[in-house]
C-alpha cells in the first residue's frame, strides 16, 4: 500500500532537476515535482498547488479541499492510534 501525503508546493528550487520546496504538514522538504509538470503546467505554474507526496516525490495535483480531507482523514488516524497505544500500555499495567 501506498500512502501519499499531501503538500502544498511553495517555492521551485532548481527547476532543471525538478526541484520544489513542498510544505507537508508544516515541514518544508525538497520534493521532485517531475511526474506533476508537464507543456501546459511548467515549474513555475506549479507553485501553490496542493500535490501527494510520496518517497520525495509529487505524485499528482490534487484540490485544496481533497487535500483538507486527507490530512483531516491523517490526524483522525494519529488519534486512533494514540488511543489504542493507551490502552495497550493500560493493558501492561494490569497484567504486572
Amino acid at each position: 500500500m501506498c500512502l501519499g501525503i499531501p503538500g502544498q508546493i511553495i517555492e521551485i528550487i532548481d527547476e532543471k532537476l525538478m526541484q520544489a520546496k513542498v510544505d507537508v504538514a508544516g515541514i518544508k522538504r525538497p520534493v521532485n515535482i517531475e511526474c506533476i509538470v508537464d507543456e501546459q503546467h511548467p515549474p513555475q505554474k506549479c507553485i501553490g498547488d496542493w500535490v501527494l507526496v510520496h518517497v520525495g516525490f509529487a505524485m499528482s495535483r490534487i484540490d485544496a479541499d481533497e487535500a483538507q480531507r486527507t490530512l483531516d482523514l491523517l490526524q483522525e488516524l494519529e488519534e486512533y492510534q494514540e488511543e489504542v497505544e493507551a490502552i495497550k500500555s493500560s493493558q501492561k499495567e494490569l497484567e504486572t
